[in-house]
């Protein structure tokens, strides 16, 4: 089994990847969607969550607010250092009970976990190969205004926080540049898949 970290900047393009990637027989495992499940009620992280920020962060039908949620760690490395703590340990777990089935049934297959914050909390190192979506700025922007609902300054204000893509590049093995039309992307996908499956395992 070979085991690739899928990485980008917000709106980059990475989730498209995983789907296309996916489509191509990888196995894929969305760290973003797991840490959403975490937090629901009954999940790992719920109760010391709503402990940790207090109940100001639930909906009427009890389930956590993302968006209440991000307020109270937006701007606050301490706060979102205490979230991490709670959610990132459920997550790696889940991520690696999946891993381990995915091995066990497809022993020469490729799992692809796409995470937005790999290299910077270092899990990249964990990879065989690490995966970069890529797009410009602008299209970075225009992206995440459409997708999230965000004002153009919350937009900004996340780019700002979070480590550039040009930085991401030097731990990259894999660059797709999902800039241009769907299906030139697709193409690096697919060249990206053929690579991943010369490499002998």
């Amino acid at each position: 089994m070979l085991l690739v970290g899928l990485t980008g900047g917000l709106a980059s393009g990475k989730s498209l990847v995983g789907q296309a990637l996916a489509a191509l027989g990888c196995h894929l495992i969305e760290a973003d969607r797991l840490g959403h499940e975490v937090l629901l009620p009954g999940g790992e992280a719920y109760e010391a969550a709503v402990r940790e920020f207090g109940p100001g962060i639930l909906e009427m039908d009890g389930t956590i607010s993302r968006r209440k949620l991000a307020e109270e760690v937006f701007g606050k490395p301490d706060r979102l250092a205490a979230l991490n703590r709670l959610v990132h340990p459920p997550v790696i777990r889940r991520q690696e009970e999946l891993t381990a089935g995915f091995a066990a049934a497809d022993p020469r297959g490729i799992v692809v976990v796409e995470a937005a914050i790999l290299i910077e909390t270092g899990r990249h190192r964990c990879f065989r190969k690490v995966i970069l979506a890529v797009c410009r700025p602008e299209q970075q922007i225009e992206r995440a205004l459409r997708r999230d609902e965000l004002s153009r300054e919350e937009v900004l204000a996340r780019l700002a926080r979070q480590m550039p893509l040009e930085e991401k590049r030097k731990y990259a093995d894999y660059i797709i540049d999902t800039s241009g039309a769907k299906e030139e992307t697709l193409k690096q996908v697919q060249e990206t898949y053929n690579s991943l499956r010369s490499i002998p395992q």
